[in-house]
């Protein structure tokens, strides 16, 4: 055989550049993950599973997505470093193969209450562009269409200097017109504070007459600003003071003032309460905050723009007989109608960029929302989708996409169309991570990992990687129950009573009756923007017997722990000051008993610029964050580091007999290891915690508070499919202990489960806002009259 014959029968030499089919992980060890090594292949669909807490979003956001972010800042100059947010290189020995990461997580979308889904996505920015070429009467650029831009004229005399100390003064005139209504300032609502509940005018400020949350007596910045600004009688009880006193009070223009020495600036009453908590959105307060502000705001529609947010000016503008308020107002999919029904060739290109973005909102299962829809009332779901529509139809390739459970708020009639959303990333080249639960999405997987084997402590390892059929045969939690199927009830429990609902309204709700019973679980189904939400939320009173436990999330620091967001801390505290004869403040680390090196943050942060800042364990506490003389004190054996510490299980044991029996401590941690959370420390911080685990902690929160009705907004949020049955009977005690509860849910296990069901539809947006079922389970399968009713039906078996 010839040379030449010889190197034709042998298969070509693999060029150097094939060669990077892998993301290589090795030694990672960020926050639970235990000396985890992975390959994971490129150009594949992979699905990360595993029970929450096992340290799925630990590998795939805070180690290979947070490392291919820090590679991509750092080939920026110093200079543009500097302008974005500094990342630490992850905690892991070796990270090869990264290609670009596009996370698309389930953070809520923006608190600003002028964030709409039109200004989130650019569909409003090409709308406006578009009625600034199209629009008659013609009244100026896209910034006249725009409610974020308010209009601005002014004149004078400006100072030029030119060439050796050459100045010279010229008049010139500055003209913007913006689109903002003035009246409402762009929001779409006026609001009417109540008086009464900022302050008791029987009593004077030196009496500590501010009932406001947070406004404590010897605040520097709120309270005593007022009281000893010199401008109002500190001793006088506010309803005593004279009319200027008053203006001054409430209204009064921003004035500097000093205070002990200090410059500080005195502001009216009204303005600061308006720029301190009505300039957020409403929904991203806190508890708390929320609950002070419905109490003492009363919210309406703009009279003047009649809650479009636009001035007269730009509502006047049209384009065939629409103006743009009409065209934000539209639901989605029809807005994408009229705008097919524009022809004009000189905008062309920006007409097809509009329709195609339109378009993708349809095909993501989003046409019910409209552009007008205020950000902040999106589902975690609804905006996990809202941030994939900038990645639909992109030409990249070659890229990391990061999804965190993208099937969140979606019904199982929707759950298809998802997962051949992800298969078409994956279809152009590009690696998908996804993480999730349903089964459904795993099963659609090229390579599943399976993280494990427990939550917390007892996870960070890789219990499996391989095929969905291996995992199914693998033994692990997640192979073990992933064809688990809940069966329907044999018998229903009888309800004791009905609430009753009439001539609801709500959103896209049709003038809905219902009568929804009492003393059984009650399971409120339906496609994604089919009403339930506007039913549950927007319809039930909130009084004083209904405990509602929605999907917003936790907000808390690196010092907000599960025992002090549950109220856990305080009887420790005290416990710990009874035995010991001291004050409880000492045993708080955000009080008296705070290392005062690091202030009781147990670390010392250094900040270095545009390079990440390093957090070192503090050298004098050694990172237990309080005194030494405080760790002098012990209850039980133990001293307060090592009570925070423990694990709630742990701190089960040993709050429940010896000395250290705490009654209120337990029935505390009682309710958090009903929830599942019996892994997770004490002192463990809020910002470490997963999705799951914080839905988790608030309903463990809510199950200590008084009231008759429970109403939850899918529970199984974030739940591994082990942990739903667990889920279920913690819903049966609730309601065998006498309570109401109320489940807005997706997943056809908790359906399943129900005493009685009430079906929303038959569609979404305006195809919704009906009820098109109500009984049980069993009747809704035996009829499958419903989209719900089908896909229970498959579910069970029947």
């Amino acid at each position: 055989m010839t040379r030449a014959k010889r190197a034709d029968s042998q298969s070509p030499a693999l060029h150097g550049a094939d060669s990077h089919d892998l993301i290589r992980v090795h030694g990672a060890r960020v926050n639970n993950l235990k000396d985890v090594s992975i390959e994971i292949p490129k150009r594949r669909l992979t699905v990360f599973t595993g029970v929450s807490g096992s340290g799925k979003s630990s590998l795939v956001f805070d180690t290979i997505a947070a490392e291919s972010q820090r590679l991509i800042n750092e080939t920026y100059s110093a200079f543009v470093q500097g302008f974005m947010p500094t990342l630490a290189r992850p905690e892991v020995d070796v990270l090869e193969g990264l290609t670009t990461a596009i996370i698309v997580d389930q953070q809520r979308m923006g608190g600003d209450p002028r964030s709409t889904v039109g200004t989130a996505t650019d569909a409003n920015a090409m709308l406006r562009i578009l009625f600034s070429r199209l629009g008659k009467p013609h009244i100026g650029p896209p910034s006249a269409y725009a409610f974020n831009v308010a209009s601005v004229r002014a004149s004078g005399g400006i100072t030029v200097e030119r060439g050796a100390a050459k100045t010279k003064t010229v008049k010139a005139t500055f003209h913007r017109t913006g689109g903002m209504c003035t009246r409402c300032e762009g929001r779409g609502t006026v609001s009417d504070i109540d008086l009464t509940q900022l302050y008791d005018d029987s009593k004077s400020l030196a009496e500590g007459a501010f009932t406001i949350p947070g406004w404590k007596s010897d605040s520097f910045f709120t309270v005593r600003v007022y009281a000893e600004s010199g401008l109002l009688d500190p001793n006088k009880p506010i309803r005593k003071f004279t009319k200027k006193e008053m203006q001054d009070f409430l209204y009064r223009e921003p004035t500097k003032v000093k205070v002990e020495g200090v410059n500080l600036t005195f502001e009216g009453l009204i303005p600061k309460i308006q720029k301190s908590f009505l300039s957020k959105d409403k929904e991203a307060l806190q508890p708390h905050i929320r609950a002070f502000v419905e109490r003492a705001v009363a919210f309406a529609t703009c009279p003047e723009c009649d809650g479009t947010r636009l001035s007269e000016g730009a509502r006047s503008s049209k384009i065939k007989r629409k103006s743009i308020a009409d065209a934000c107002a539209m639901e989605i999919r029809d807005l994408a109608e009229w705008v097919r029904g524009i022809d004009e060739p000189s905008c062309a290109p920006l007409l097809t960029a509009l329709r195609h973005t339109l378009d993708s909102f349809v095909e993501i299962g989003l046409g019910y929302l409209s552009l007008d829809r205020a950000s902040g009332t999106l589902s975690g779901g609804e905006a996990q989708r809202v941030k994939m529509i900038r990645h639909l139809g992109s030409s990249l390739t070659d890229v990391t996409y990061v999804f965190d459970e993208p099937t969140i708020g979606l019904h199982p009639h929707d759950i298809q169309r998802m997962n051949n959303l992800l298969l078409r990333l994956r279809d152009k080249g590009n690696t998908v991570l996804v993480v999730e639960h349903k089964p459904e999405t795993i099963a659609i997987a090229d390579h599943v990992v399976d993280l494990g084997p427990g939550a917390g402590t007892g996870g960070g390892t890789v219990c499996f990687e391989g095929t969905v059929e291996g995992l199914r045969s693998g033994g692990t939690i997640t192979g073990r129950h992933f064809d688990d199927r809940a069966t329907l009830r044999d018998t229903v429990r009888k309800p004791t009573g009905t609430l009753e609902i009439r001539k609801a309204t709500a959103n896209n709700l049709r003038d809905v009756d219902v009568d929804i019973p009492l003393g059984v679980l009650t399971v409120i189904t339906g496609v994604a923007g089919s009403g339930k939400s506007s039913l549950v939320h927007g319809s039930i009173p909130t009084d004083e017997g209904v405990i509602a436990v929605d999907q917003t999330p936790i907000k808390g620091s690196r010092r907000s722990n599960p025992a002090t967001y549950t109220g856990l801390l305080d009887p420790i505290r005290k416990a710990f000051a009874k035995v010991n004869g001291v004050k409880p403040a000492l045993f708080s680390a955000n009080s008296e008993g705070a290392c005062p090196h690091c202030n009781g943050a147990g670390v010392i942060y250094t900040d270095l610029a545009m390079m990440a800042g390093v957090a070192t364990p503090c050298e004098v506490c050694e990172g237990k964050r309080f005194q030494a003389a405080v760790l002098e004190y012990h209850l039980g054996g133990r001293d307060i580091s090592e009570v925070l510490a423990m694990s709630v299980a742990e701190a089960g044991e040993f709050f429940g007999s010896g000395e250290a029996s705490t009654p209120a401590a337990q029935r505390v941690l009682a309710r958090l290891d009903d929830v599942g959370l019996g892994y997770l420390s004490l002192g463990q911080p809020l910002t470490t915690l997963s999705g799951g685990e914080r839905q988790r902690l608030k309903l463990a929160t809510h199950m200590g508070d008084k009231g008759g009705i429970y109403v939850l907004d899918e529970p199984t949020t974030g739940l591994h499919l082990a942990d739903v049955e667990h889920l279920l009977g913690l819903l049966d005690r609730l309601v065998d202990s006498g309570k109401s509860v109320i489940v807005i849910e997706h997943h056809q296990a908790v359906m399943a489960h129900a005493d009685w069901i009430i079906d929303l539809g038959p569609g979404a947006g305006h195809d919704g806002g009906r009820i098109v079922f109500e009984g049980t389970p069993a009747d809704l399968v035996a009829a499958r009259s419903t989209l719900t009713g089908e896909h229970l039906a498959a579910y069970v078996g029947a």
